[in-house]
């Protein structure tokens, strides 16, 4: 018999339906979610003719979790099915937008019964691979958390002590920087600040482990904080102050996890046999080569032409035509995580590669905005990458962008 398997996931049970070739109903459960339930789950698919040879396919709406890590290990197919997905099929059964756990499980075997060839099941991903895109994302996820507290203590420095964003903007990481948590920790009210004397600010610095240009950095925080400065009341001052501590110690605890993050990261990256191929591209480095690997995973199968991987990190345009209408537009439905590794990747090789800065140079030299031109540059590395890991070779510019010829003076 064959029979197809839909899983309505939720957080402390799941709906299992299993519907045969012709979408009829052979068996239904509902399974707690731990260890017993899955023991459950797989007896009941054995019933129905699960093998290891031949194993029922599964359909789900998340690709994260405990059940679907174990149901991967099993090593059946495991689809993870778009909510969205699943909402417009619900809808070419029924107008009256009923819904239940078991239909949603029910609508996901049908699916895969009627639908299965237009979607792809989960990558069969080694396990280190699995791990690092666990690391490169946590990490990524710590940048951007970082990030947005630094623009929450910005915002309110901008409100009573404007100076100490004029004093830290020279720094490399602005408000997120050393220097400034461990100054703003001990004064962040203009009072306590006007207050650090030249000994006492050169003390900071070098606890903030600066080695450099200390004296410099000392008497211009000290003109700075000496200054004159539009001032809150007292009170509220102190108030601001305290709230402003208060993020200093969420922006110092998320700065502390994003090197954590980053090590353990460069570590688990520099395993995988695909690290001497990424990083020899240019401006890929230890954490953006793991983002890349993290997003596009070491199964070879999953992109079976270059033009899959670019439509997936929306490198590639998107054509709308309709009858004599042609329209070439930005791609917004992709992977986040890998277009912003992406930009990253083509920021940094305008540096790092005179053929990528050419490429870059002729991208705006006949319209491209700076945005649309990094995107094309990404493009072009995308399609090479992509024959990088098929071939084990590694990048040669040559190749990606021809011959290059230096500009010749005017």
């Amino acid at each position: 018999m064959n029979a197809f398997c839909g899983i309505d996931w939720a957080e402390n049970h799941h709906d299992i339906a299993l519907v045969d070739e012709h979408g009829q109903l052979i068996a239904k459960r509902r399974i707690d979610d731990d260890a017993a339930g899955f023991r459950e789950l797989l007896e009941l698919l054995g019933e129905y003719g699960d093998t290891a040879a031949e194993p029922i396919p599964v359909a789900i709406e998340t690709s994260r979790g405990l059940l679907v890590a174990c149901l991967r290990a099993t090593g059946r197919p495991v689809y993870a099915i778009n909510p969205l997905a699943v909402s417009r099929y619900r809808e070419r059964h029924t107008v009256a937008r009923a819904k239940s756990d078991h239909a949603d499980a029910m609508i996901l075997a049908n699916i895969l019964r009627m639908d299965a060839s237009a979607h792809r099941p989960l990558p069969a991903d080694t396990e280190l691979a699995q791990a690092i895109a666990v690391l490169a994302r946590g990490g990524q996820d710590a940048t951007w958390q970082r990030q947005q507290i630094a623009n929450q203590l910005r915002s309110l420095l901008r409100q009573y002590f404007p100076a100490a964003i004029e004093a830290f903007h020279t720094a490399k990481s602005g408000l997120g920087g050393a220097e400034a948590r461990v100054i703003l920790a001990v004064a962040p009210t203009p009072a306590l600040a006007a207050k650090l004397t030249k000994p006492r600010l050169r003390q900071l610095l070098t606890k903030a482990g600066r080695q450099r240009n200390i004296d410099a950095w000392t008497d211009r925080l000290h003109t700075i904080f000496a200054g004159e400065q539009l001032r809150q009341p007292l009170r509220v001052e102190a108030a601001f102050g305290e709230q402003a501590r208060a993020l200093v110690m969420q922006l110092d605890a998320a700065c502390r996890a994003v090197d954590h993050l980053a090590e353990e990261t460069a570590q688990a990256f520099a395993e995988h046999p695909d690290a001497a191929i990424l990083t020899s591209f240019p401006g890929v480095g230890a954490l953006t080569g793991a983002r890349i690997l993290a997003e596009i995973g070491d199964d070879r199968s999953r992109f079976a032409e270059a033009r899959n991987l670019r439509a997936y990190a929306g490198s590639a345009p998107v054509t709308r035509a309709s009858g004599k209408i042609l329209v070439v537009m930005q791609r917004k439905v992709k992977n986040q995580r890998l277009a912003a590794a992406g930009y990253t990747w083509a920021f940094a090789a305008l540096t790092a590669s005179p053929h990528a800065r050419a490429h870059y140079d002729r991208r705006r030299a006949v319209g491209d905005g700076h945005a649309a031109a990094l995107r094309n540059l990404y493009n072009r590395f995308l399609s090479q990458l992509h024959h990088c890991l098929t071939t084990r070779e590694r990048y040669r510019p040559e190749r990606a962008f021809g011959e290059y010829r230096a500009p010749t003076a005017a």
